[in-house]
């Protein structure tokens, strides 16, 4: 397992996070919960529900920006905050994960920052002792 899960950067208008893992799928969970991690304190996120994701992209990098863009669909659309996420299968173009959260609770969940969208804009996965990526998200 690498040091650290994710950081959090700076980019002029927008916030993006460079995600690790020692492998991909580890990559995309740290993906995910540093997302959740600009939007709220995910320790205060408890696990009452789950989803059930299936994801197709052409490739790793259009399916990391899926994933993260049906992340957030799903905070916007139903309300609800993830903070675990179990990726069952994962291959070049597809991904099924479970995720768990809750919906948001204002007394206990305060919402730092509304997210847009994950972008394409200086994405990569880079691949040395373990897996990085950089994500840009539109505020």
């Amino acid at each position: 397992m690498p040091e650290r899960a994710f950081e959090i950067i700076d980019h002029t208008a927008d916030v993006g996070i460079v995600a690790y893992g020692t492998d991909v799928k580890e990559l995309f969970r740290n993906a995910a919960l540093g997302l959740f991690s600009l939007v709220t304190d995910t320790r205060q996120i408890e696990e009452s529900l789950r989803r059930d994701l299936k994801i197709a992209s052409t490739d790793h990098v259009g399916l990391l920006v899926e994933w993260l863009n049906e992340l957030i669909y799903l905070l916007d659309t139903e309300h609800i905050l993830f903070n675990r996420f179990v990726i069952e299968q994962l291959t070049n173009d597809h991904l099924e994960a479970t995720c768990y959260g809750e919906k948001v609770d204002p007394r206990r969940h305060e919402i730092r920052l509304g997210i847009k969208a994950a972008t394409y804009h200086m994405l990569r996965i880079n691949k040395n002792d373990g897996y990085k990526a950089r994500v840009i998200f539109d505020v």
